[in-house]
């Protein structure tokens, strides 16, 4: 495409998301880009920038307003991971994020398939879980046995290679141990209420029931923080009002979308810069 053939198409999905959520009754917020305290992931590096960190997602400032009394909203903004660069990946991006007061993962999954629909996805969703997936295509079961290394090395040599092509397919309920923010299975705690969403086999979203025990999310970051100085990697302050707010928040559902890679999956592109204007 021509740089005027990427904006224009671009433009027509950000009206299309944007109207879909209006049309949805969801408020969209404008949340800060800079941050004091960027989320405490293992595998997701923040870019330093001055006396702050860039964010690598709006989650924690959501939160915050859904502990205020919001009850749906979204955000399209830009995020920062530092030191992704690739095919599919690059350092700044823009992220879809949206959550719902009163909802759950399972919620967001009905967003997501209406959402699909609505900017021009077509096929209903497949939907598997990660114990079917890897069971079939790595030949373990990675909820009763967790393995980190091993369970990333399968993901991209072995599962994410074997899923359909043909319609828009989606992993759920991952191993606990994946997941920083996640609400935990009732019935089960060694699964997370989680899932993935993955077009033309590239994953394109994250969504989840949210964690709302301040006392388990402090201990999950206390956790991903000893495995980040293990490794080398900076280890994040926690934000404390961030954890305080938890308390406040119902029982909620997020979801978070890669603007550009959706934009690959909707023209066929086989890399980013087939939709970005500038890769510097």
């Amino acid at each position: 495409m021509t740089s005027i053939e990427k904006l224009k198409v671009r433009d027509a999905l950000m009206q299309s998301i944007r109207a879909f959520f209006h049309s949805e009754g969801f408020i969209e917020v404008e949340t800060p880009i800079r941050m004091k305290t960027p989320c405490m992931e293992l595998h997701i590096d923040a870019e330093p920038s001055g006396d702050r960190w860039l964010r690598t997602s709006p989650e924690l400032y959501h939160k915050k307003l859904l502990a205020q009394g919001a009850q749906k909203i979204f955000e399209i903004g830009k995020c920062f991971r530092r030191g992704e660069r690739g095919d599919r990946h690059h350092p700044e991006y823009t992220m879809l994020e949206w959550y719902r007061s009163g909802g759950d993962y399972n919620a967001m999954l009905d967003d997501t398939a209406r959402l699909l629909r609505a900017v021009g996805i077509s096929g209903d969703l497949k939907i598997f879980t990660v114990a079917e997936v890897y069971g079939k295509f790595a030949g373990w079961n990675p909820v009763e046995h967790f393995d980190a290394d091993r369970f990333d090395f399968d993901m991209v040599e072995k599962i994410e290679p074997n899923l359909p092509k043909d319609a828009p397919v989606i992993l759920m309920d991952y191993p606990a141990e994946c997941c920083a923010l996640a609400r935990l299975k009732p019935d089960n705690p060694k699964v997370a209420e989680r899932w993935e969403l993955y077009l033309g086999g590239i994953e394109i979203a994250n969504a989840y029931s949210e964690l709302t025990d301040p006392v388990e999310q402090r201990t999950r970051f206390d956790k991903w923080g000893a495995q980040r100085k293990a490794l080398g990697k900076t280890v994040y302050p926690v934000d404390e009002k961030f954890i305080q707010c938890l308390e406040k928040i119902p029982p909620s559902g997020g979801c978070a979308l890669g603007i550009d890679r959706l934009l690959m999956a909707l023209t066929v592109a086989r890399t980013l810069d087939g939709v970005l204007l500038f890769r510097d």
